[in-house]
């Protein structure tokens, strides 16, 4: 699929993955390492690891992004992701 849309988009794209139950950080490692982004949460996955329960999303957190960083990513700030993602950002919003 990346082949394609490097084909069909170029550079001018963002991807991610994530997946629902025991495989959730070998998704999110793959996804990292093919260049997207990545997404964990007890909603997907209540396991850290294989038969440990994860104590929260914070500890997911902190899993996925020591093996982003170990692949040489940068871990996108809230800037960044409004930025990609064409957000305005709450402070420039009227409610």
């Amino acid at each position: 699929m990346i082949t394609i849309a490097d084909k069909l988009f170029g550079d001018e794209y963002h991807f991610s993955a994530f997946a629902a139950g025991r495989h959730q950080m070998q998704f999110c490692t793959h996804s990292a390492w093919l260049g997207g982004h990545v997404r964990v949460g007890l909603e997907d996955s209540l396991y850290i690891g294989k038969g440990v329960l994860a104590t929260g999303n914070a500890q997911q957190v902190r899993k996925v992004r020591a093996i982003v960083e170990d692949l040489g990513r940068r871990i996108a700030t809230p800037d960044d992701a409004r930025r990609m993602l064409a957000l305005k950002g709450a402070k420039n919003i009227t409610l």
